[in-house]
Formats: structure tokens, sequence, C-alpha cells
């Protein structure tokens, strides 16, 4: 993790009526090295990076929206300061695993089937007759409508696992990015950072006839789809040292059971070349695990491993039914995963063994996947949430005390415990994995504030009655474990503030079309 260089107090002098190309936000609190901390100013310059967190403790501040020449350590900038009264600010959360075309099947999905058991193979189809009709216009709206929910709750970068890339009619548009470049739009439009993960899709699975409704998923020829990614990489802006990227390419093979290995191994050679983020669905299901064996004598990540295909740059989605000797298969390939878990209860999926990843130091990202729901500290707080049902015990995922760890354990000790105790250390780790581990899965500059990186943030209202009453030792868990969306109100990204007070700007007329979009999709009576 990059430590934030937090400086020595600034120097102000006045600069009336001089538009300011800098700003200085000053909330209350500012979380950066793990900790809230009071008296510090971020400073944000004209390219959206950030440039200092400045102590100001004893300095008397510029009133709000005012320029002023400020002094920090070589050089002399003309800033307006930006006032965020009774705020905290925040890193911008960032979700790993996004399906933004999902969100028109929420709700759609909650009724028992003819099946005589629902599961994740009953709601796919579901889901499917719900992608055959979307046309570009549709995708893009939402798109829309999935990004301004991420925004509204501090989500700042998103890694889009899209594989949507035919027509309805299942033919090749002349434009094969046609669709991608739609959700990219959508995601400039709403103002989120977004890593285009495009997924190769090759067939429905080991020994099994096409499922038609899946035609608009399958491309059979490696080399085509690899010319789509390079397309793609040559449409979307080269990456600028100077400006923080808005939006980047990746590779994602669906799964082993719709990507044999030989494609498998040219996505994964393409991907080591260029340096890009590769993400796979990986034992999401037992019937998954179960065909893997049944193709290659092996599970999936064993046939990965096996196959010199995890490294640091890959994130196995799901990884569910894993073993111990596949989760040490992912440390030692320092590979992520990424827990998806309000769409894996919503699915019957099953619980991701965070614990043991932690044990074993894998990295953990999170992601709202389906968008059931759209609430990355949700997944956060799940994570553990759902080890304590299994488990019957609580705080699962905490990192062992002082106390644990030498084995003590009198009244005495635990009366000292309670006193020292690090209310924030569980809590910490799990917003490290909605920021820090999301930005290094999706390879997004962002993921925390530190000088250097992009100023993407977002903040939160301390009268909230949610978390009202906690201070800077306490609020990091009152916000993983308490959080009401609504006390979410400002997000900055690249320094643009893209949510104010709690609003987009753009955010009625994006609900207005999903609104439109659904009625067209299900019917005059919905939206």
């Amino acid at each position: 993790m990059v430590t934030a260089i937090v400086t020595d107090a600034i120097e102000i002098s006045r600069l009336d009526g001089i538009p300011g190309v800098n700003i200085a936000w000053v909330p209350d609190l500012i979380y950066v090295n793990n900790r809230f901390e009071r008296g510090l100013v971020l400073f944000c310059d004209s390219l959206g990076r950030i440039l200092a967190l400045q102590r100001v403790d004893g300095t008397k501040l510029p009133e709000d929206g005012k320029s002023h020449n400020v002094a920090l350590p070589g050089l002399v900038l003309t800033t307006r300061f930006v006032h965020l009264r009774g705020r905290a600010l925040m890193p911008g959360l960032v979700n790993a695993h996004s399906h933004a075309f999902q969100r028109v099947i929420r709700g759609r999905t909650e009724y028992r089937s003819t099946s005589s058991r629902d599961s994740f193979w009953t709601w796919r189809e579901m889901m499917y007759s719900a992608a055959a009709r979307l046309t570009p216009e549709d995708i893009y709206d939402a798109s829309q409508m999935a990004f301004l929910e991420m925004t509204l709750s501090g989500i700042t970068a998103v890694g889009e696992f899209h594989y949507l890339h035919h027509s309805e009619q299942c033919t090749p548009y002349e434009d094969p990015n046609l669709l991608a470049k739609q959700v990219i739009r959508a995601a400039r439009d709403v103002g989120i950072r977004i890593a285009l993960l495009n997924v190769a899709y090759a067939r429905s699975g080991f020994q099994t006839p096409l499922n038609e409704r899946q035609a608009r998923f399958i491309e059979p020829d490696p080399q085509k789809f690899l010319r789509r990614v390079d397309d793609l990489q040559k449409y979307l802006p080269q990456e600028d040292e100077l400006c923080p990227r808005s939006a980047w390419a990746g590779v994602a093979p669906h799964s082993v059971r719709a990507v044999p290995l030989p494609y498998l191994r040219e996505v994964s050679d393409f991907a080591a070349e260029r340096h890009l983020p590769l993400h796979m669905h990986v034992a999401e299901q037992p019937a998954e695990v179960a065909a893997c064996v049944a193709e290659y004598g092996r599970t999936p990540i064993a046939l990965l491993a096996d196959e010199g295909l995890l490294n640091p740059r890959f994130t196995g989605v799901h990884a569910i039914h894993v073993t111990p000797d596949e989760i040490a298969s992912l440390s030692t390939a320092r590979a992520c995963a990424c827990a998806c878990p309000t769409t894996e209860r919503n699915l019957g999926d099953g619980i991701i063994p965070a614990d043991e990843m932690f044990k074993a130091s894998v990295r953990i990202a999170l992601g709202s996947d389906s968008h059931t729901q759209i609430d990355l500290l949700e997944d956060a707080r799940a994570l553990e949430y759902h080890l304590r049902l299994q488990k019957l015990e609580r705080n699962v995922l905490a990192p062992p005390s002082v106390m644990e760890d030498s084995g003590s354990g009198t009244k005495a000790d635990e009366k000292d415990a309670v006193e020292s105790a690090d209310f924030s250390a569980l809590a910490a780790r799990l917003f490290e994995c909605a920021t820090v581990n999301g930005a290094s899965s999706i390879n997004s500059p962002g993921g925390e504030l530190a000088v250097g990186r992009p100023v993407d943030f977002f903040t939160v209202d301390l009268q909230d009655p949610s978390i009202a009453g906690a201070n800077a030792d306490d609020l990091l868990p009152a916000v993983l474990f308490s959080l009401a969306r609504t006390a979410v109100r400002d997000v900055v990204i690249g320094g643009r503030l893209v949510v104010e007070e709690g609003r987009h700007s753009a955010g009625a007329e994006i609900v207005e079309h999903f609104a439109a979009l659904q009625r067209k999709l299900w019917g005059k009576n919905h939206g």
C-alpha cells in the first residue's frame, strides 16, 4: 500500500477575483494511512491529481469558494477552497465486477419458476431472455442506470465484465465493439472510471450443444476476439502520465466451461504481453467444478495453476467452491479473488471462504455483479456477516489481536484488551477490499488517497442518523457496518464533482430513460 505523504502547515495569501485552477478540499476528517485524521486539506491540481495532503492546524483558512495563493513545498498555486463541513472524506470505492445490462432484471427473478428447484441455472435462463432483446441504445440506458447508482453510493471506478457482443439477430455489428463502446459512453457520461473487461465466450459448455440464448455472446475464433480487444485499445485514449485515465481495456475469458484451454492460453498470452488485467469466473457453482473435472480431470483453479495461467494480474471471480490447495495456488501466484456477496446470496451460490483466503494472504476485491443491490459497503460487510452465520461466531475476519497472539486470557488481560482494542482493524481490512484491492484487480489508478493518485473520493455526512455520534476512532466500523447510502453526500472523480449533496446532475434524466426502457421490456405498468 502507498503511504500518503502528509506535509507541514501551509502559507496562504489573499488573491480575490483571480479564478483558481486548483482546488483545496476541506472536510472535518480525511481517511488516510488507515485512520481518520482532523486538520488536513486535500489539494487537487487541474488534471485531477492529488498534489498534497497538508496539515492546517492553527491556520486560518479562506472562505468557501474564494481563490488564494497557496505555498506548498516547491510551488505556489492559485487555489479555490471548498469546505465540506460536517463531513468525512474517504477514498472512492472500486467495484471490480459488474454486468451493467443485468440491472434491467432487478425484481424480475424473485419468484419460483416451473423448475422443481430454482438455482443459478434457472436464473440464468431468465437473464438470457432480457439480454436477447437489448438494442445498443438500451444497453447505454441500462449501463447509465447501473453507473448512476454506483456513483450515488461512493463507487468511483468499475470493472465491467462485458459479454454482449452481437446484434439482437446474433450477427456481428459492422463495428464489433459497438456495444462495448456504448457501455464506455455510459460510464463517461455518468463520470465513473471504467475498465472494460472484454469477455471471451467460445461455447455453451463441455460437450454441450449451443444454447441459442447465448449466441450474442459467442466468438469461437480466438484471433477474431483478440483483434476486437486490440481495436478497442486503439479506440481508448492512451495512458498519459500526467492525467489519470478514465477508461481502459482488459480481457475476461468467461469461465473454463465457456472457453476451452487452447483458446484460454491465447487470451492469457495476449494479456501478459500487454500487461492487461485478466478476469475469469471460477468455481461459482458445484456443477461448473464438476464439468471441469469431467473435461480436464482437474478443478478450475487447479487447471489454471497447472497451466501457469495464474499470476498477479489474474482475478478469479467468486472462487467459492475451492479447496485449501487451490487457495494456496492463488496465494503463490499472488492472484486476486473477487467476491460478490450480495449476488452470491441472491443466486444461492454459496459463501466464499474469505477467512482461509486472508490467512493465505490472498487479496479479495468486491463486485456488485448482477446488481440485485449496488452498495459495495454492503458487499464488504456481507463478506464478514455470511461467515458469522456459517460459523456461528463473530469477527471472523478480524486480524488476530495481540492478546490472542500471546496466548493469555485472564480477566485482567481481557479488560486491558478492551481498553486498548483497535476498533477499526476489521473494518479497515474490509474497506481495503472495497478500495485498494479492487483498484489492484482492475488496474485502476485510484483506490487510496496519496500524492500523485487521482482525486477520487466520496464524503459521508457525520450527522446522518446511521453514523451520528461516531468519532475518529470508531467512525470506520460505523461506516462499514452501519452506513445508510443516504449518508453519501459528495462524490468526486478525477477532481470533478460528480455527485453533490447526494444528487447527480443527470440523475433525473437517466432514471427517466431507464424507466422507459423497463416499460418497453416488461410492459406499460412497469416503471
